[in-house]
């Protein structure tokens, strides 16, 4: 996929002389001008899917477009380890944090610039009148998030499905998106997953507390512009065993890199 928005190199950082919108400066350290704006790419994508012209290239520049509108706004990226995301010929799992609306936001522009990819999400997200059209195009692997036996159950058929149709699965095991990383509360899915299909895992560390969960729209919340954004993608790996090792290996880079960007 050739686009002059992808980033082709193995890390990214956000010059730190890149140019703030007016519009936004005037917004005196609101979200408002990015939530117009927002908002706005979001209406444009769902145009787009409900006209059948989803496809993964344009997933990807659509995400790159928002990546961009980010920087605009006051955004400073830190991205290691794009290398890792195709170093496999194959398809991969990604385990990563989740923290926020971020990186859901951007993992397209990241990730499907590179390879085939869809996302394990909640099933509300297929159906909502905004973001519905485009995740169906995308063919995710949606789960209810009320019967976790039943969700492993769909994660583990339509997540082996994809895998061995050569198509990559970004796995958030968190139950919900959290600022903080709790180990406890990071379940041991996307390891299953990858050794089920027999597919390498990449682990991915997150800290997006930018864009901040809204009060009132939890998709749309204040920017802290002195918050930098770190993304790190780690080397791939292979599940040997029942897979406990490589879980905590998952923990063990996202604490410690997260422990980094304090």
């Amino acid at each position: 996929m050739k686009n002059n928005n992808y980033i082709t190199t193995d890390t990214y950082q956000t010059n730190k002389n890149h140019p703030r919108d007016l519009l936004d400066r005037l917004s005196l350290g609101t979200p408002l001008y990015f939530a117009i704006r927002f908002v706005g790419q979001l209406i444009g994508n769902r145009r787009l899917a409900l006209a059948d012209n989803f496809d993964t290239q344009m997933w990807a520049k659509r995400s790159m477009d928002i990546f961009k509108l980010t920087e605009r706004c006051g955004a400073r990226y830190h991205i290691e380890g794009l290398e890792n995301i195709n170093k496999n010929e194959g398809p991969v799992v990604f385990i990563g944090n989740h923290m926020g609306m971020l990186e859901t936001m951007i993992f397209p522009g990241l990730i499907a610039s590179r390879r085939e990819v869809t996302f394990v999400v909640k099933d509300s997200l297929v159906s909502h009148p905004l973001f519905g059209p485009v995740m169906r195009a995308r063919k995710p692997i949606t789960v209810e998030r009320k019967d976790p036996i039943a969700d492993f159950k769909k994660v583990m058929t339509d997540g082996v499905e994809n895998l061995n149709k050569g198509i990559s699965v970004v796995v958030f095991p968190q139950s919900q998106r959290k600022v903080e990383f709790v180990p406890a509360e990071f379940n041991s899915l996307g390891i299953k997953l990858a050794k089920k299909a027999k597919a390498p895992v990449v682990p991915v560390a997150i800290k997006t507390d930018f864009w901040k969960n809204g009060k009132i729209i939890k998709d749309i919340g204040r920017l802290d512009r002195k918050l930098p954004i770190h993304i790190k993608f780690g080397e791939p790996f292979t599940i040997e065993g029942p897979g406990k090792n490589e879980h905590q290996l998952v923990i063990d880079f996202i604490k410690e890199n997260l422990g980094q960007w304090k």
